[in-house]
């Protein structure tokens, strides 16, 4: 008969915390779930008030004035655009950072220093700057004599102008940092013997650094999405006209359960969709081995 190892006892109270802590993080995360399914007459408190689907009905033909749909598709859309953005800039930072040239280390830090500021500094200065700039350009189609342009001017502020921005100021950093540990931990010699076998510089990077760091990307796009999705303090003050999705969920009470578990099933498929695709790299390297 195989000895039972005999465990300590503050093995059991770590275990204890350990289970506190991710009751700390996931448990308002289940909480909103079990919510958004009370009846017609729930709320958002316990005991809940008959089970139904009636929030997601509610939800599907909108809510109110607010238009739900319209301002989850603009969260879609400027997540997909960070994204795209955030993995184009911290691969090539990533890879310039390789070597070393004047002026790497105020680059660096100038690059990270939105992670120190306030978010919402950060959001209200680039609101300041692009309200500057469209005193600006109002400035300019007057003098140039396009005095109805100017009359007809709103703002430069938008979803893909200010939004962007400001998401980026958030997304980047993080991102960056994750490209500098991967590469600092790259083995050249992969590169320097295709080179040698007279591949270039491009051949080099798309056939092998590319699938070598794939995972890597595949993590930083994740985090790049998921975190413009629910980005509050940095879209409130550069914005413009149109809300975020995030910033409706501020102003709803009676569906905010229902819109709460729709936008964090949304961030676990794209975290599900990345994980399977890391998957299937690893399954097709070792099949090539």
């Amino acid at each position: 008969m195989k000895h039972r190892e005999h465990r300590p006892a503050s093995f059991y109270w770590l275990a204890i915390v350990f289970g506190l802590f991710v009751l700390f993080l996931y448990g308002p995360v289940i909480t909103i779930f079990i919510l958004s399914f009370q009846g017609p007459e729930g709320g958002l408190t316990f005991p809940m008030r008959g089970v139904s689907l009636h929030w997601f009905h509610a939800l599907r033909e909108g809510v109110g004035d607010v238009d739900i749909w319209t301002s989850f598709g603009r969260s879609v859309k400027l997540a997909l655009a960070v994204t795209v953005l955030t993995v184009l800039f911290s691969v090539s930072a990533g890879l310039a950072f390789r070597r070393r040239f004047r002026g790497d280390t105020a680059v660096f830090y100038m690059s990270v220093a939105s992670l120190i500021m306030p978010s919402i500094i950060v959001s209200l200065g680039i609101g300041l700057t692009f309200r500057l700039l469209d005193t600006f350009i109002k400035y300019l189609a007057t003098a140039w004599g396009f005095e109805s342009f100017a009359d007809t001017w709103t703002t430069s502020m938008g979803l893909f102008t200010s939004a962007l921005g400001a998401h980026l100021t958030w997304t980047l950093p993080f991102d960056l940092l994750v490209m500098f540990v991967v590469f600092n931990r790259f083995n050249p010699a992969y590169e320097e013997a295709v080179r040698d076998l007279g591949a270039s510089p491009w051949q080099s990077f798309k056939y092998v650094v590319l699938p070598i760091i794939g995972p890597s990307v595949i993590g930083v796009r994740m985090f790049g999405f998921t975190l413009s999705w629910d980005e509050i303090a940095h879209t409130s003050q550069a914005i413009g006209e149109q809300n975020t999705l995030p910033l409706e969920l501020q102003g709803l009470t009676t569906s905010v359960t229902t819109l709460g578990t729709v936008t964090t099933l949304t961030s676990l498929a794209v975290m599900i969709c990345g994980l399977l695709i890391v998957r299937s790299i690893a399954k097709r390297r070792a099949t090539v081995r």
